[in-house]
């Protein structure tokens, strides 16, 4: 792509980012923590409409800064069509779970923490920022969630972006 490219108006990215939230399997899930340091690592993940479920050892570095400090960032999608999501994680226990959630996930991402012998650990992390662009001429309006809110279009579009 390029600049040549017209941007996409809020609405489109809008329906986009909640298309690849919905639809993509994998992303990357970046933590701190005091003991583990910075950490990126891959994981798949559900979309449930409200947050993302994400599962992982629960002996990992990325378990253990997320117990430390909830604090996330999540980025989904090439470098030229980005979606960048600010949390929070909270820890899940199985148990907490349910089934259908845990079927859900399971079938969505193609392996089942539940069943496996190693104990994991799931996070469901809450947006409190979302960000997308595909090219420098959307930098402006990127910003489509803040606060956990959705932002409508005339706000976003008045360039109240960071």
């Amino acid at each position: 792509m390029s600049e040549d490219v017209a941007a996409r108006g809020f609405g489109e990215r809008v329906r986009d980012t909640r298309e690849r939230l919905e639809g993509d399997v994998d992303l990357w899930v970046a933590t701190a923590g005091a003991s583990g340091g910075v950490h990126l690592v891959p994981l798949s993940f559900l979309w449930d409409g409200d947050a993302l479920l994400v599962s992982t050892p629960r002996s990992s570095v990325t378990s253990r800064n997320l117990l430390a400090d909830p604090r996330v960032r999540v980025g989904l999608g090439p470098t030229r069509d980005v979606v960048l999501v600010d949390g929070t994680a909270e820890p899940v226990d199985v148990a907490e779970l349910g089934a259908g959630t845990g079927d859900a996930f399971a079938e969505k991402t193609g392996f089942d923490p539940r069943k496996l012998d190693r104990p994991y650990q799931y996070f469901r992390i809450r947006p409190l920022r979302v960000q997308a662009w595909r090219e420098a001429n959307e930098l402006p309006g990127r910003t489509l969630m803040r606060d956990g809110r959705w932002l409508d279009a005339p706000r976003a579009e008045g360039g109240l972006t960071p």
